[in-house]
């Protein structure tokens, strides 16, 4: 090899993380402390660390865990199927898990600065979706992991929990009902991303902002990494034995660079989005709850409405929307020129099949994009009706790239809308596709890549992995007792136990 071979190949590391959001944050945490020996050096494209899907506006906010989220309770064949909400929650549970446990080994610092008490609520209009919400709400509350959920269709009960939306409401006119629960959280992933961030760089982590990752290739037992810093245009080129990819929008190109061949075929469908903001501290005080209804036809379930309370960096604020809206980037900073970059000859059958098959979408990405600021307050006033312009302002939500997965014909893409984990069979490389419930449950989605990618050292593991994760390997959803505790003992160690807020 020449002198100048030499020096590019003289960064090394045995873990790269590709990506400064909550997914690397999280797994460079997991293997910090599974593995304390291994070399970790991270990557991002921007000036730091959650600037994309992970910082505070551009994302819900909310612990995911099922409680108000309609779209994880589908109904079909005239039932509401609650089988995906049970998961989600389950996930979530280990998330609360990993991080009680991060904070009693001083890794997090600060709960109040990243997750908050807010309940959360399901609304429903007229008669359909209050009898679709009351059979939610049986099937729901009837299991343990849904804790004190409650119903109603008062008005005056309704006026009492949800002041803000009840103001100038004709309930005569068109009925509507709620369920909620106390115990939903609001949570600012950037804040979370940057506490695990910062313990990674006093523990040895190399991370260096201002550098993206523009190519992947396989040389033996190692990954090499061309990097390129943004501001000097200067290149080099690092090796690593494992490389996770959690680069956003970004993530199934890179992939594609490093010829994963589990990604063949696979597409991505950008979508944006658009909030309503408000500070008003009269209008955030009648309104301390999440509240989620039910998507229009067609929109995706990113595209859920919810009136939000938020609490970033300290301040209250009221969120709603998101309205959906369509762009070509694959990241809010990215290019204008992503979507057309990643069309291949695998994945063009995949691309027209969802354009076949998901009319309903592009109409109303359509309608969404010729959205003016006063069609967005007329959405508004459907849950709170004496809305008025002046107290709100637009926020741009983050930039999501849903995926697109071949299947066989007539259809050919299946257009998804959770979170998919791709790796390649040697378990040498991995990434995360997709959105919601996305960061809610990064914990859960990081302990299946490390089943799939260090199977052959869970044995060792797994003392360790019980220490971070005590109901591992435990179906919550059944094991009542087990719930119970682990709920008991993280309720305390987040700070959430004295902080409930009542609605």
């Amino acid at each position: 090899m020449s002198e100048q071979g030499k020096k590019r190949l003289s960064d090394e590391a045995d873990v790269l993380l590709i990506g400064a959001g909550i997914m690397s944050a999280t797994l460079g945490a997991l293997l910090r402390e599974l593995e304390p020996s291994w070399t970790q050096v991270v990557f991002e494209r921007l000036d730091g660390p959650a600037q994309e899907s992970s910082y505070a506006l551009n994302n819900a906010g909310t612990g995911h865990s099922a409680l108000c989220e309609l779209n994880y309770t589908p109904e079909k064949n005239g039932k509401v199927d609650v089988s995906k909400a049970m998961t989600i929650n389950e996930k979530f549970q280990l998330s609360r898990q990993f991080w009680a446990h991060q904070l009693g080994d001083d890794v997090l610092t600060d709960p109040q600065e990243f997750i908050n008490p807010v309940p959360h609520v399901s609304y429903a209009q007229g008669e359909d979706q209050i009898d679709y919400l009351r059979r939610r709400f049986d099937s729901l509350s009837a299991n343990h992991m849904f804790p004190n959920m409650q119903f109603t269709r008062d008005a005056s009960e309704f006026a009492e929990k949800l002041p803000l939306m009840a103001k100038g409401r004709d309930f005569a006119a068109e009925p509507v009902a709620i369920s909620w629960t106390n115990v939903g959280t609001d949570i600012n992933y950037g804040a979370l991303t940057k506490q695990f961030l910062d313990d990674a760089k006093k523990k040895g982590t190399v991370i260096r902002y201002g550098h993206e990752v523009i190519g992947l290739k396989r040389n033996g037992k190692f990954w090499e990494a061309s990097v390129r810093n943004v501001h000097t245009g200067d290149k080099q080129v690092v090796r690593a034995r494992f490389v996770f990819v959690g680069a956003g929008g970004y993530a199934l190109d890179l992939l594609r660079k490093a010829r994963v061949p589990e990604v063949r075929g696979y597409a991505g469908f950008p979508i944006s989005g658009l909030w309503l903001r408000t500070t008003n501290p009269e209008l955030v005080s009648q309104h301390q709850a999440k509240v989620y209804g039910k998507a229009k036809v067609g929109a995706p379930p990113m595209s859920v409405p919810h009136l939000d309370l938020r609490v970033i960096d300290g301040q209250q604020s009221l969120l709603f929307g998101p309205y959906g809206g369509w762009s070509p980037k694959f990241l809010k900073k990215g290019s204008y020129l992503d979507l057309f970059k990643s069309i291949r000859p695998d994945n063009i059958p995949s691309y027209l099949g969802v354009a076949a098959t998901n009319v309903d979408l592009v109409k109303y990405l359509v309608e969404e994009v010729f959205k003016d600021f006063d069609g967005r307050i007329d959405v508004l006033r459907d849950y709170y009706p004496e809305a008025n312009g002046k107290d709100w302002e637009i926020a741009i939500a983050g930039q999501r790239v849903q995926v697109i997965k071949p299947v066989g014909a007539p259809t050919f893409g299946s257009l998804e809308f959770g979170t998919a984990l791709v790796n390649d069979q040697d378990g040498t490389i991995a990434g995360i596709l997709g959105a919601s419930p996305g960061a809610s449950i990064t914990p859960a989605a990081m302990l299946e890549l490390i089943e799939r990618c260090f199977g052959e050292h869970l044995i060792d593991w797994a003392d360790k992995i019980h220490e971070m994760f005590p109901t591992y390997g435990t179906s919550l959803k059944r094991d009542a007792k087990a719930y119970e505790s682990q709920w008991e003992m993280t309720q305390s160690a987040l700070g959430l136990a004295d902080e409930q807020i009542e609605l």
